[in-house]
């Protein structure tokens, strides 16, 4: 017996109760975790359990790549590191605002190894040409830190060859871009190279998705933007698999709810409303900072850290967790597609 129309508009308005019931839930429990965990009250409530001498390591002649360190938790990240003597490469979109923020880190840490590359993230074509300038200077990588974010409310496509959705380019298409083409340079500077993805706690939303430009549904971008999260972490346990022998450790973090002109330009509501709650943006790169500096077999490769330390990748009965294995791969498959790269494992075969 055939089911009828009436039972399948049915089954379909179940589900799609059940979907609204779930993103309700979701939202709900991430409110209240947030507040509870991700404001500076909570921040300097959890930091009176650190140990200062975790933040007192230097790092004299280290290499540290920081994207989009001109402003926010990128621009508090690369003051963090000159200031303990690394050396710092900026990469900024824009050469006038990166140059003024390298002026003023040099300016208040005192080092003068401090270096400005322009790159748009959201272009895999300046992605390659940066890399591969940088890759002639032969510097081993030590700390690569994948900071710039975006957050765009409208569906805007870039312009270069294969079309990509804005959020998607910049948060994981040019995450894994980049990160792929510095593993030469990480591998050079092993065992102590390390990668350090800035996610957000809005993944904790929404589950993995193989849909990584939203083509489907009604567009929102706070929604992809927290896909973009979610996919970060799990790139991050992928790659810590995947290049498990490299002696390169892979460690994704959420610096909290920070007050940063990103945040401010996103969501001015959320800004707004959380006025004088909010962290600082040094408060912000804490753990990107130490995560830096901490000697790796005191990490695990792979792992979500939030005030340093390991944190759950996933809400209880959010239903955002389960075998991700499958939807992972085909993720993959479509990130090398769309950058043309290979993984780096076959390339030294």
């Amino acid at each position: 017996m055939q089911p009828s129309t009436v039972d399948i508009q049915i089954n379909i308005s179940i589900r799609g109760l059940r979907m609204i019931l779930l993103k309700t839930w979701r939202s709900a429990a991430f409110g209240v975790y947030g507040y509870l965990n991700f404001t500076k009250a909570a921040y300097l409530e959890h930091s009176k359990r650190y140990n200062p001498e975790d933040m007192q390591t230097k790092i004299e002649g280290k290499n540290c790549v920081v994207t989009g360190a001109n402003s926010g938790i990128g621009y508090a990240t690369a003051e963090g590191l000159a200031s303990r003597g690394a050396n710092v490469y900026m990469v900024c979109r824009s050469k006038e605002r990166g140059e003024a923020a390298r002026s003023k880190i040099q300016s208040m840490t005192g080092n003068e190894n401090v270096y400005l590359e322009v790159c748009d993230l959201s272009s895999v074509n300046e992605i390659k040409s940066f890399t591969s300038r940088f890759t002639s200077k032969d510097v081993p990588i030590h700390v690569l830190v994948n900071n710039a974010g975006l957050l765009e409310h409208n569906r805007i496509t870039t312009s270069e060859g294969t079309r990509h959705e804005l959020n998607f380019a910049v948060n994981v298409l040019g995450t894994y871009t980049m990160t792929e083409l510095m593993l030469p340079l990480l591998e050079k500077a092993a065992p102590d190279s390390r990668v350090i993805t800035v996610s957000s706690g809005g993944m904790y939303t929404t589950p993995l998705t193989e849909d990584l430009q939203f083509s489907h549904g009604n567009f929102d971008g706070v929604e992809q933007y927290a896909r973009n999260k979610r996919i970060q972490i799990a790139l991050t346990e992928k790659w810590a698999e995947t290049y498990k022998d490299k002696g390169i450790g892979f460690y994704s973090m959420h610096p909290g709810w920070a007050e940063t002109p990103g945040v401010a330009n996103s969501l001015p509501g959320f800004s707004k409303s959380l006025s004088g709650k909010l962290r600082t943006s040094e408060q912000g790169a804490d753990t990107v900072i130490w995560l830096a500096l901490m000697r790796k077999e005191k990490l695990l490769s792979g792992a979500f850290y939030f005030d340093r330390v390991e944190a759950p990748k996933h809400l209880k009965f959010a239903a955002t967790g389960g075998s991700h294995a499958a939807a992972m791969d085909s993720i993959i498959n479509n990130l090398r597609s769309l950058s043309s790269l290979s993984s780096y494992n076959e390339t030294q075969q």
